[in-house]
């Protein structure tokens, strides 16, 4: 008796000696990010993600690119009905996620001043890329061309293309790109590339040349440039391990080139030198575009900002997400080689004009001064004056209860298409 009495203390004593050991490792597995920590992790928001999402993920319904509808009044509800009308003489294109899935699932459309669709691109990822479904990539980035074409990049996919009004691909490129698109006005286009920018000839969608943040950027400038960019770093245990970044350190999200037209306006930096931003770091930046130096940087006060752009003043304006705020901003900050800047808000969403994006989002400054804003999380297009005037507003209704993550509207003038209003002849 006592012998068996003996075995079971002993048995007990073991297994609260392993939960004891497994609590602690779990701890400091968590604290030190050890095996299997970032397993469970994944594995949560793996699980998470397909809780949320599986309706998508088998074509039933476009979780992945619905929201609640933005510009929401807390009081009587949203009015997700078009208000007001386009100030400025041209068009809007809209990209976003086409209403009949049985012709595309991605498109882009084409408003006139009083809010009539006059065209739409259908977008057929398949057509891109065969190893992601269209209904698990996100459109995002957006360059218009002349001839009607458009140059496109996908969030969670794998291609950069250009197609032609029809939809059908006229160059594909393959590969990590992302997030925005900016022409340099030189025949090439600049955008995110993994972890930094790529330069692409716009007519043959050829890799001109890229530039690396981890390889090219922190080591340059006699390595000093590593305290700003590698912020985002475990703390090594020894002297001899070495510095382990955190996931997505940088996020990049814009990469846009200084045109030779608008150079004068800021004496600092040359034409070509290409505006940056990265998220995780709040910053954004003037680089090198050869030698990865930073010529200019500020941090903040923009929180998780995106689509920082250079403005024919000599100023830049960045799309301030301001997460977490319930309001995003528009900042304005004047570059200076004395490194006295001063931020000022041009605009800011508020009770009589609500404008809130978490994340993504972008915005146009217009021929007049007004001010174009992306609401991608809000699914909701907006004009506003400098004074904060709501102009002209469009929700992206999807159904009765939510609207369409909306990444990018883009103005163009009424002379922009060298034909007129793109068309696509039957085949």
């Amino acid at each position: 008796m006592k012998s068996s009495f003996s075995d079971r203390i002993g048995s007990i004593v073991f297994i609260v000696s392993l939960v004891v050991i497994a609590v602690i490792y779990g701890a400091f597995a968590a604290w030190r990010n050890w095996f299997p920590a970032p397993q469970v992790e994944l594995a949560q928001r793996t699980l998470t993600d397909i809780a949320k999402n599986w309706k998508n993920d088998y074509g039933l319904e476009p979780t992945r690119h619905l929201v609640d509808p933005g510009g929401a009044d807390t009081d009587t509800g949203p009015d997700r009905s078009e208000s007001g009308k386009f100030s400025a003489d041209g068009y809007v294109l809209i990209a976003g996620l086409n209403e009949n899935q049985d012709e595309s699932f991605h498109v882009v459309r084409l408003f006139d001043n009083d809010g009539n669709e006059v065209f739409r691109w259908p977008v057929h990822y398949d057509k891109l890329d065969t190893e992601h479904e269209p209904q698990n990539v996100m459109l995002h980035g957006m360059e218009v061309m002349e001839d009607g074409s458009l140059i496109l990049t996908f969030d969670a996919g794998n291609a950069i293309a250009r197609i032609d009004a029809c939809g059908e691909p006229m160059w594909v490129q393959n590969g990590a790109y992302h997030h925005s698109i900016t022409r340099d006005g030189e025949g090439h286009i600049v955008t995110p590339f993994k972890d930094g920018v790529a330069w692409l000839d716009e007519d043959t969608g050829d890799v001109l040349k890229r530039l690396d943040i981890k390889e090219d950027m922190v080591p340059a400038n006699g390595g000093m440039q590593q305290a700003m960019l590698d912020i985002r770093t475990r703390t090594p245990e020894s002297a001899s391990e070495k510095i382990r970044r955190l996931p997505d350190p940088f996020h990049i999200n814009d990469a846009e080139p200084l045109r030779a037209d608008m150079a004068d306006a800021f004496p600092m930096f040359e034409a070509g030198d290409v505006l940056l931003s990265m998220r995780e770091l709040n910053l954004i930046t003037v680089v090198d575009p050869d030698t990865g130096r930073m010529k200019w940087w500020h941090y903040g006060p923009w929180f998780k900002q995106h689509d920082p752009d250079f403005e024919p003043d000599g100023t830049i304006t960045v799309f301030d997400n301001a997460t977490g705020s319930g309001a995003t901003k528009i900042r304005q900050i004047r570059p200076s080689e004395q490194g006295r800047e001063a931020v000022e808000t041009v605009f800011t969403g508020s009770d009589q004009v609500p404008f809130y994006s978490w994340r993504r989002g972008k915005h146009q400054t217009l021929p007049d001064g007004n001010i174009l804003l992306t609401e991608a999380e809000g699914g909701r297009v907006l004009e506003v004056s400098p004074q904060g005037e709501l102009i002209w507003d469009k929700p992206m209704v999807w159904d009765e209860k939510n609207n369409l993550i909306t990444t990018e509207a883009r103005f163009v003038p009424k002379d922009f298409f060298t034909n007129g209003v793109p068309s696509c002849n039957s085949k």
